[in-house]
C-alpha cells in the first residue's frame, strides 16, 4: 500500500516564511502533475492500482480503516484526542438520532480521569446536518476510484456534464468517477460540483419562495 500526497505549505510555519522570503521555491503545480503521473505509472507497473486519488494498493490491500471515512461510514474513536462519527440512538448523551461527530479529551490525563470516574471522555459533540453529510460524501467519495452513485449528483447535473465533456469525469454503470486526467484536477472539479449544487438549491428557494 502506498500513499502519495502533494506538499501543502501551511500558513504560519517556518516553511511558509521561507517560501514568502524566496528562500525556498513555492510548490509547482506542473511539477506536481508530472510526478503524480510518474508515481502512478510506476505503481501500476508494480501491480498496484489507485483506489483513492492519493492512495494505491494491490487488489485486496486497500486500507479498510480509511475507506470507512471516505464512504461516510461510522466509527468510534478510542484514545486521547481521537475522533468518532456515529449515529446515536435517541436519548444517548442527550442527543437525537443522527450522524454525530465526537472528539475525546486531548490531554491523556483528562482522558484517563474521565474513564476512571466512569464518565465519557468526549469533550466535543457536533451534530451533522443532512447537508453536511451530503457535502462530505461528495468531497470524499468523488476522490475514490469507485466514484459516486449518480443519484447523489442530481443537483449538479450541468457541472457534471461539463466535466464529462472535458474528459475529466466519466459515467460508468450508474456512477460518476474521475478520469485519469481528472485526478490531477480533483479539488477543482469537486469545488465546481459543490458550487453548482449551492446555485441549484438557491434557485429552488427563489422558485418556491
Amino acid at each position: 500500500h502506498i500513499s502519495a500526497y502533494s506538499l501543502i505549505v501551511e500558513d504560519g510555519t517556518a516553511m511558509a516564511r521561507k517560501v514568502r522570503k524566496g528562500q525556498l521555491p513555492a510548490p509547482d503545480e506542473d511539477v506536481y502533475a508530472d510526478r503524480y503521473e510518474m508515481i502512478d505509472a510506476a505503481l501500476q507497473g508494480a501491480g498496484m492500482q489507485w483506489y483513492e486519488v492519493s492512495n494505491w494498493s494491490k487488489p485486496g490491500g486497500e486500507c479498510e480503516h480509511n475507506l470507512v471515512y471516505w464512504r461516510s461510514g461510522q466509527w468510534w474513536g478510542a484514545g486521547p484526542g481521537a475522533h468518532g462519527c456515529v449515529r446515536l440512538a435517541p436519548g444517548v448523551d442527550g442527543h437525537h438520532d443522527g450522524l454525530t461527530r465526537l472528539v475525546n479529551a486531548k490531554l491523556p490525563r483528562r482522558y484517563a480521569e474521565a474513564l476512571e470516574a466512569g464518565k465519557s471522555p468526549v469533550t466535543t459533540v457536533e451534530q451533522l446536518s443532512e447537508e453536511d453529510v451530503h457535502t462530505e460524501r461528495i468531497m470524499l467519495g468523488l476522490r475514490l476510484r469507485e466514484g459516486l452513485d449518480d443519484s447523489l449528483l442530481t443537483h449538479a447535473t450541468s457541472a457534471v456534464d461539463h466535466h464529462v465533456g472535458l474528459g475529466l469525469l466519466e459515467r460508468v454503470g450508474g456512477r460518476t468517477r474521475l478520469t485519469e486526467k481528472g485526478r490531477l484536477l480533483a479539488d477543482g472539479i469537486i469545488t465546481d460540483i459543490l458550487l453548482a449544487e449551492d446555485e441549484e438549491d438557491e434557485a429552488d428557494v427563489v422558485l418556491h419562495g
